[in-house]
C-alpha cells in the first residue's frame, strides 16, 4: 500500500510538470512544435544516459537472473497483449491505431523516471528488458499495424539510441568496467533530466488539443479501459502468483517494474508513427492524451492491488 501511495504522489508530481508544459503552450510562450527539440534530447541523450548508468552496477548472479526474468516476462506480456487484442478485435473491430495504442505503452518516457523515483535508480536496470522487447516490436509489428503493410525496419531497431546504450551497458556490465567518476557524473546528471523533460514534452504536445473535445469522444474510453485496466489486472494476478513461487529473491520488485510498464498509458510513438504514415494523427493524440490523464489514477491503483495480492 505504501508503494502505491508513493507512486500516486510521484505521478501527481509528474502531472504538475505536464501541466506546466500545457500552460506554457496555452499562454503562447512556446508552440507545441517546440517540444520536438526536447523530444530529441530525451531520445538521443537523456534516455540513453539513464540506460547506460543503470548498468553501472556490480555483476552478480542475482542481477543476471533478475534481468532474464524481466525479459522473459516482458516477452510473455507482449505475446498475451498481441493475441488478446486479436481476440477482442473480433468483437470491437479495432483499427490499426487502436490496436497499437492498446498493445504498446509509454514505457520509456514515463516508466524510466517513475521507477527511478519510486523504487530507486538501481531498479531502472530492469526496465531495459521491457524497453528492448517493445522497441523491437515497435518498429516491426506496431509499424505494420499502423501502416497496414508488413514492414520490418531492422535498421531503425539497430540504430535506436536506447538499444545502442543497452549494448554498451551490457558490455560494460559483463566486463565489469566502470566509467571514470567524471564521465559517470556527467551521464548521471543527463539522466536526471529525463523526468521533467519527458513530462514537459507530454504537456506541450497536448497544449494545442481541446481537452473538452477530447472527453466527448466515446471510442477512446474503451481503448483506455483495455490499455489501463483490463490488461494490467491480468498482469497483477499473474505476477502475484508468479512471485509467490520464489522464482527470484527480488521477484516482487522486478515484476512490479514490468507491471508499471504494462500499466502505462498508450505509447507516444503511436502518434508519431501515425504522422509518418499519414493516418489519423488527431485520433491517435486523443487516445494518448486520455490515457495519460487517466493513468494518474489507474497506475497507483494497479500497484496497490498488486501489493495486496502479492
Amino acid at each position: 500500500m505504501a508503494l502505491g501511495l508513493s507512486l500516486a504522489q510521484e505521478i501527481f508530481s509528474m502531472f504538475l510538470m505536464i501541466a506546466v508544459g500545457y500552460i506554457i503552450v496555452k499562454t503562447g510562450r512556446f508552440q507545441s512544435s517546440d517540444s520536438k527539440v526536447l523530444s530529441n534530447l530525451i531520445v538521443y541523450i537523456f534516455s540513453p544516459c539513464v540506460v547506460l548508468d543503470s548498468f553501472q552496477i556490480e555483476l552478480t548472479e542475482d542481477k543476471i537472473k533478475g534481468l532474464v526474468l524481466a525479459f522473459v516476462v516482458s516477452v510473455v506480456v507482449h505475446i498475451v497483449m498481441i493475441m488478446g487484442t486479436k481476440c477482442l478485435d473480433r468483437i470491437f473491430h479495432f483499427n490499426g491505431i487502436e490496436k497499437a495504442s492498446i498493445i504498446y505503452t509509454n514505457s520509456g518516457y514515463l516508466i524510466i523516471p517513475l521507477v527511478g523515483a519510486v523504487l530507486g535508480k538501481e531498479w531502472v536496470f530492469y526496465t531495459t528488458a521491457f524497453i528492448l522487447v517493445q522497441t523491437i516490436l515497435m518498429w516491426t509489428h506496431c509499424n505494420s499495424l499502423i501502416s497496414g503493410k508488413a514492414e520490418k525496419d531492422y535498421m531503425e531497431i539497430l540504430l535506436n539510441p536506447n538499444i545502442i546504450a543497452m549494448v554498451i551497458g551490457v558490455i560494460l556490465f559483463v566486463l565489469e568496467i566502470r566509467l571514470p567518476s567524471v564521465v559517470r557524473s556527467c551521464v548521471a546528471n543527463f539522466g536526471n533530466m529525463i523526468s521533467p523533460a519527458s513530462m514537459l514534452v507530454i504537456g506541450m504536445v497536448i497544449g494545442n488539443v481541446d481537452l473538452g473535445w477530447v472527453f466527448t469522444q466515446k471510442r477512446p474510453y474503451l481503448i483506455c479501459f483495455i490499455r489501463l485496466i483490463f490488461y494490467p489486472l491480468f498482469a497483477v494476478a499473474a505476477f502475484g502468483l508468479l512471485g509467490r513461487t520464489g522464482i527470484h529473491a527480488d521477484a516482487e520488485y522486478i515484476l512490479m517494474v514490468v507491471l508499471l510498464a504494462t500499466a502505462a498509458p498508450a505509447a507516444a510513438m503511436v502518434t508519431q508513427l501515425a504522422q509518418i504514415h499519414e493516418k489519423d494523427v488527431k485520433y491517435a493524440s486523443v487516445i494518448n492524451v486520455m490515457s495519460v490523464i487517466f493513468c494518474i489514477i489507474t497506475m497507483p491503483a494497479m500497484v496497490m492491488v498488486y501489493e495486496l495480492f502479492y
